[in-house]
């Protein structure tokens, strides 16, 4: 197993000259002061000159005790995986042991090989997504790999799916483990397989809190298939060994988004039943899986449903854009009830700028978690982050309560967007922070 050494972290931790202003508020009574100081930000992955290598795909976990690893695409291609014939592609990576103020040097994860790779997966590695398990000190990676692109894919020739562990909490990787074959070959006999590519999507990988089948809390994570005639429809896998193996979730003949489909993030609503997000221009698709068997994965999906301007959902203007959706425990300030709010991230617009987070009060009646309809339209309010041209975003619920949001920027002027990347910003936020004080974290 490859170990990257990290003896400079310390170092570097000491010289870091930020702090996020991830400070909780002040005061002894039942309710914090509804205006917060913003956090300040922090250029986690710089793109500062033309010449400099681009970065793209932020992805970021909390490990179990307290540690954030942001992670992201350092692009020497300046494209995707197999845009560019053997195009090189790294993943890096930083970490912060607390809470975002000060953060590592950066780390490569996994240097693609490029044109000196002796084996297909080795030409790049792209799209990361990570979790870390709440109860160990494992963390888990899957990225695209290889060197062809989604949209060229077939079933005989396709991106790779490497899985990358860590078992000390970030600190150290293991070496790439590609795990497609086992994926595709549950379509292989299904009404729209064999399929032709698929990818799982960057950013979070959800870790349910309800479900436990085995040693772990069970993972879901959504992908973008090309099927049999390259139409696109979501799914979403689930794993119950901390991504040893994936199943898909429900009746593999019944996607959760069909033909509109691109690229998708999941979450576990408070009834358990699972809530995927579907990029799509103008906002987001949504739609809600129910269970027939827990244990299984048996069970059905609804309708998917379309959130935008028309329903006063989340709204994308001229941008389709990936970005990340999460669902917290709340308290509404106006009533002290406790009641969930549901965030999705994505550019306001126009075009690919101003990344926000909206958000959506989720009351106990049944309809708010059952269904995509009414979860789709009517949110509440939203709160814009950048000003500048920015595009794909997640986040991670970090030990001090606070949300922990990294997201792509133009952040020096147009240095790079021509070559394909961005500044990859972390900021840290309050719900008060996002919500106007309306709302606190319980």
């Amino acid at each position: 197993m490859r170990k990257n050494i990290l003896f400079l972290c310390a170092v570097a931790m000491a010289i870091s000259t930020f702090a996020c202003g991830c400070t909780k508020p002040e005061g002894g009574g039942d309710k914090p002061e509804p205006q917060l100081p913003p956090a300040e930000r922090f250029e986690v992955f710089q793109l500062l000159n033309p010449s400099d290598i681009p970065y793209r795909i932020p992805a970021l976990a909390v490990t179990n005790d307290g540690t954030l690893i942001a992670v992201a695409d350092y692009r020497h291609s300046g494209t995707d995986i197999g845009v560019t014939d053997k195009g090189r592609i790294d993943l890096h990576y930083r970490i912060s042991k607390d809470n975002g103020n000060t953060w590592s040097e950066v780390m490569p994860l996994i240097e693609g090989q490029g044109a000196e790779a002796e084996d297909f997966m080795s030409v790049g590695f792209g799209d990361p997504c990570i979790v870390a398990d709440r109860e160990s000190d494992k963390v888990l990676v899957m990225s695209c790999a290889g060197n062809v692109s989604f949209q060229n894919g077939t079933r005989n020739r396709h991106q790779n799916i490497a899985r990358f562990y860590s078992e000390d909490g970030g600190e150290t990787w293991g070496e790439p483990e590609d795990i497609a074959e086992s994926i595709y070959s549950q379509f292989d006999n299904s009404k729209y397989g064999p399929v032709r590519s698929m990818f799982v999507a960057s950013g979070r990988i959800m870790q349910s809190s309800t479900v436990k089948v085995g040693s772990y809390y069970r993972l879901y994570c959504a992908v973008l298939v090309r099927d049999n005639t390259a139409t696109h429809m979501n799914y979403v896998l689930f794993s119950d060994d901390f991504g040893g193996s994936w199943k898909i979730l429900g009746n593999i003949n019944e996607p959760a988004v069909y033909r509109t489909a691109d690229e998708p993030k999941v979450e576990e609503l408070p009834n358990s039943t699972v809530l995927i997000s579907s990029r799509v221009d103008g906002g987001r698709r949504y739609n809600i899986f129910t269970y027939s068997d827990v244990a299984s994965g048996a069970g059905s999906w609804d309708e998917a449903q379309f959130s935008g301007k028309d329903n006063g959902g989340v709204t994308a203007v001229s941008n389709s854009t990936n970005g990340e959706v999460m669902v917290l425990p709340v308290v509404r300030n106006a009533d002290n009830e406790p009641v969930h709010l549901l965030l999705q991230s994505l550019p306001l617009g126009p075009n690919r700028a101003n990344v926000g987070i909206y958000y959506k009060e989720l009351a106990d009646e049944m309809e708010d978690y059952v269904s995509p309809y009414e979860l789709a339209r009517d949110w509440d309010g939203v709160k814009q982050v950048s000003t500048l041209n920015s595009a794909y975003s997640t986040m991670a619920w970090q030990a001090d309560n606070r949300l922990g949001f990294l997201y792509e920027e133009e952040s020096h002027g147009s240095s790079n967007l021509a070559y394909g990347g961005y500044t990859i910003v972390y900021e840290c936020f309050a719900i008060e922070d996002i919500t106007d004080g309306k709302y606190t974290h319980r």
